[in-house]
């Protein structure tokens, strides 16, 4: 299948409880059902996201013809995702106002094994 792959960076607030707390409401099912299916719907075929201290790492993949800044720009508009980035911003060292766009930092991959 092909795809194109764009990985994002985030920092946490540096406070343990609250990293559980956000590892919390990314387990299986806690997701609101209106993000997940906002992502589908904007073209993110599977999303990853990991964790170190406080750093996140995302793989985000999405279909062939994603244009990564409308399609963006589209998901902000979705239901409920303002409330969503809302409700994450208390776990994340950004502006509660700010848009996942605006959040998770686009990264330069500066190596690939294979092409």
């Amino acid at each position: 299948m092909e795809y194109n792959r764009y990985c994002k960076t985030l920092q946490l607030e540096d406070n343990q409880e609250l990293i559980e707390q956000y590892k919390k409401v990314h387990t299986p099912g806690a997701v609101w059902p209106e993000i997940t299916q906002g992502m589908l719907d904007v073209g993110i075929i599977d999303m990853e996201i990991y964790l170190l201290g406080n750093q996140l790492f995302m793989i985000m993949d999405t279909v062939p013809n994603f244009d990564h800044d409308t399609d963006m720009s589209k998901l902000a508009k979705k239901p409920r995702q303002a409330e969503w980035e809302a409700y994450v911003s208390q776990f994340q060292k950004t502006a509660d106002t700010a848009t996942a766009d605006e959040k998770w930092q686009l990264m330069e991959r500066i190596f690939k094994l294979r092409n």
